[in-house]
């Protein structure tokens, strides 16, 4: 494609995920002098500054729906139906700043969010009490992002890394969930499997899980022109679920399809999205 295309679905894509004020975020972000909590060296930017974490982070929100507390708080509270690319922005925004940012704004940002976090509160359809500061809460929010993101990086990454790279990421969110309030979260690969084995107990696909699941894979707010390329991102993310999530959601497995073609077309569209926001080379 000429150069021309690859710098407007470049900047096009970079807008839809990081708002209107993404270059000047970004600059921050890299630029600003001081020390931070994640080296260059560190997993944890490796995974999060790769294109696999488009189709991760829909699978992550997939997969938080299913405790009902965190559906009702999100349901309630945050707004994802009326402002769903705020929310995204927002989001992103959050994790370039733990990543990459310097340790004092890092701070900043976890601060602002438990702050947030404080003031939601409420009860479910059924009368269950739930509070966003809830440590148990914020533990399932964080293993099933952490999750959703490992497993993108390791079948989309362009770099995927090894067994040891894998569970030093772990150890790595541990850091940003720990500041947001979490209380011992999973620093291996290993750990991280038994902390969400140890919720499935907890976990059920309500009505307000399935309609959120509907929303996101069935009528995104994009043009229709591009739609077709989100349900390429949207069918990988629901391929990456566990098989137990796709049953609760009700989102059946069809393996040829998703061998033949699901499966082939993440690797492509993750690979044009690589390209698209790569740094233009100077010439």
């Amino acid at each position: 494609m000429p150069t021309g295309v690859r710098e407007q679905l470049g900047q096009a894509l970079f807008r839809r995920v990081a708002g209107p004020g993404g270059p000047a975020t970004r600059a921050r972000i890299h630029h600003t002098p001081g020390p931070r909590w994640f080296g260059p060296d560190r997993p944890i930017r490796t995974v999060h500054g790769d294109a696999s974490m488009f189709i991760g982070g829909l699978t992550a929100l997939l997969l938080q729906s299913l405790h009902p507390l965190a559906m009702a708080a999100v349901a309630g509270h945050s707004g994802f139906r009326g402002d769903p690319w705020g929310r995204l922005q927002r989001t992103s925004t959050f994790l370039a700043v733990t990543t990459y940012g310097t340790a004092a704004d890092a701070q900043e940002a976890v601060d602002h969010v438990r702050g947030i976090h404080r003031r939601i509160r409420g009860t479910t359809a059924e009368g269950v009490p739930y509070h966003a500061a809830d440590p148990h809460l914020l533990g399932w929010v964080h293993a099933a992002e952490t999750d959703s993101f490992l497993r993108a990086h390791e079948r989309y990454g362009a770099r995927p890394l090894d067994a040891a790279g894998y569970d030093a990421y772990v150890a790595d969110t541990a850091r940003v969930a720990e500041a947001l309030g979490a209380v011992d979260p999973p620093r291996s690969r290993s750990e991280l499997a038994e902390r969400l084995t140890a919720y499935r107990p907890e976990l059920r696909a309500t009505p307000e899980a399935r309609s959120a699941a509907r929303f996101l894979l069935f009528r995104p707010p994009l043009p229709l022109p591009v739609r077709p390329f989100y349900g390429g991102l949207a069918a990988n993310a629901v391929n990456l679920l566990p098989p137990w999530a796709r049953g609760m959601l009700r989102l059946p497995r069809v393996p040829v399809v998703e061998d033949l073609a699901v499966h082939p077309t993440g690797r492509a569209l993750t690979r044009t999205i690589r390209w698209a926001m790569a740094p233009a080379r100077e010439t």
